[in-house]
C-alpha cells in the first residue's frame, strides 16, 4: 500500500513551483509561454563570481565543508553586516545553508515546539506556512490590506501575540507584494514586541539590495531586538545566483548551535564550490548588485505601467523585490467559453491558458483575492506580457 506520512500529506505544494513546471510544459509542447512566475533574476551570475568557482575547482575546494560554512565565507558575512548594515556579529553566530529557504526552515525548527505559534504577516511567501507545519507549530496570520501597503500596524501585532506565540515570521523587502517596512514603522512594532520577550523575530531579507525606497532597515538594529532576530539572507537575488543554493543566517548564538545541530544531520555543510563563489560575491563590491538593481526598478516602472491601464486591477507600486501583486477581483464571477473565473488561483490558469502568461495566484501567499506577476524578466517580455493579460481579460464577460 502506497501511504505517505501524515506529515507529507499535510503539505501544500508550492504554488510556484507548480506554476513554472506548468509553464515549462506548455514551452515543450511549442507553445509561446512567456512566465511571469519564477522570482527568479534573468541576469547571469557576474563574471568575477564565476571565475572564484572554477579557481575553487582547481584547487580542490571538493570536499566535505564545516557544517556552518568555511570560516572565510562567515567571516566574509560578517564584513557584509558591519559595512551594509551596521550590526555586529561574530563567525560563529553565521550558519551557511542551501539556500536562505533551508535557513528559514532552520530557524523555525531550532525554536518552535509543537504548537507553538508563529505569526506571519500576510500576504507572504508561499512556504512560511509549510515551513510551520514542518515544525509542527501553527501559523497566525495578521493580514495586512492594500490600504496599508501590505504592511501590519503595532495594534495589529499585539492583537496577535498570546502566550503560545513562540515567533515572528517576515519578509521585508517583501515577497510577494513589493513593500518594505521603514525605520519608523520597524520601531513601531519592535515598540509591542520588548512587552513580549519570548517572541523570537525571523527576518528575511533576501530582498535587501532590491530596494527602490533606500537605505534597507533591519529589525535587528535595534538594541531590544539583536539577540531575539535571526536575519536570513544568501547571494540568490542579489546576486543573481539563484541555482548555487547558497543562503544563511545571522543569529543568537544558542540558535546558530541549534541549527548547526540540526544541519549537521540532514544535509551537513552546503556546496564547497558555491560557498567560495559566495565569497567572492561578499568580497566583490556592490557594483554588478546596483547595476542590476537600475534594471529592475526600470522594469517595476514598465509594469506599473502597463498594469495600471488594465481594467479592474487596484494596484499599488511595490518599493522592492522584482514583483507585482495587484487585486484582481474585479474579474471573479465572469466567465469565458463555458469556464468561470471563481478565484485567482482560476485567474491564473485562464491567463496561462488563453493568454499563454504564467502568473501565481494569491491564495496560497494568504491574499485570495490577489495575482502576482514577476517582473525578473526583459522588457521586451513584460510589454508584451501585459499585453496579452490585457487582451485575455478583455474577453471575459
Amino acid at each position: 500500500m502506497e501511504k505517505v506520512s501524515a506529515l507529507i500529506a499535510r503539505l501544500s505544494v508550492s504554488e510556484t513551483l507548480a506554476m513554472a513546471q506548468k509553464s515549462a510544459d506548455l514551452k515543450a509542447s511549442g507553445v509561446d509561454v512567456i512566465s511571469l512566475s519564477l522570482g527568479e533574476p534573468d541576469f547571469n551570475t557576474p563574471t568575477h563570481i564565476k571565475e572564484a568557482a572554477k579557481k575553487a575547482i582547481d584547487n580542490n575546494y571538493s570536499f566535505y565543508t564545516p557544517v556552518p560554512g568555511y570560516l572565510s565565507l562567515r567571516e566574509a558575512i560578517c564584513k557584509k553586516l558591519k559595512q551594509e548594515n551596521n550590526l555586529d556579529y561574530v563567525p560563529s553566530q553565521i550558519v551557511c545553508s542551501n539556500g536562505a529557504k533551508q535557513a528559514v526552515s532552520n530557524a523555525l525548527l531550532a525554536v518552535v515546539d509543537v504548537d507553538d505559534e508563529v505569526i506571519i504577516p500576510t500576504p507572504c511567501w508561499v512556504s512560511y506556512f509549510e515551513m510551520v507545519k514542518l515544525a509542527n507549530g501553527i501559523s497566525v496570520e495578521i493580514k495586512a490590506g492594500i490600504e496599508n501597503d501590505y504592511k501590519i500596524t503595532p495594534k495589529q501585532l499585539e492583537e496577535a501575540i498570546t502566550p503560545k506565540t513562540k515567533a515572528m515570521l517576515f519578509c521585508s523587502p517583501s515577497n510577494p507584494t513589493g513593500s518594505i517596512y521603514s525605520k519608523e514603522e520597524l520601531a513601531g512594532l519592535v515598540e509591542v514586541l520588548k512587552n513580549h520577550p519570548q517572541v523570537i523575530v525571523i527576518s528575511d531579507e533576501i530582498y535587501e539590495h532590491i530596494n527602490y525606497a533606500g537605505h534597507h532597515e533591519s529589525i535587528a538594529q535595534f538594541d531590544e531586538m539583536k539577540d531575539r532576530t535571526v536575519i536570513v539572507n544568501g547571494v540568490s537575488k542579489a546576486y543573481a545566483m539563484t541555482g548555487w543554493r547558497l543562503g544563511w543566517m545571522a543569529a543568537p548564538l544558542w540558535i546558530a548551535k541549534a541549527a548547526t545541530k540540526l544541519q549537521g544531520q540532514y544535509t551537513s555543510g552546503c556546496s564547497s564550490i558555491a560557498q567560495k563563489a559566495a565569497e567572492a560575491a561578499y568580497n566583490g563590491g556592490l557594483e554588478t548588485v546596483y547595476e542590476m538593481r537600475e534594471n529592475f526598478e526600470r522594469r517595476r516602472d514598465l509594469i506599473v505601467e502597463l498594469a495600471s491601464d488594465i481594467e479592474g486591477f487596484k494596484l499599488h507600486k511595490p518599493e522592492g523585490a522584482f514583483y507585482l501583486f495587484p487585486d484582481c477581483s474585479h474579474y471573479f464571477g465572469k466567465s469565458y467559453e463555458g469556464g468561470t473565473i471563481n478565484d485567482s488561483g482560476d485567474l491564473a490558469m485562464y491567463l496561462l491558458e488563453e493568454a499563454h502568461v504564467a502568473a501565481v495566484g494569491g491564495a496560497a501567499f494568504g491574499a485570495p483575492n490577489n495575482i502576482r506577476f514577476s517582473y525578473a524578466t526583459s522588457d521586451d517580455n513584460i510589454k508584451e506580457a501585459m499585453k496579452r493579460v490585457k487582451n485575455a481579460l478583455n474577453k471575459l464577460a
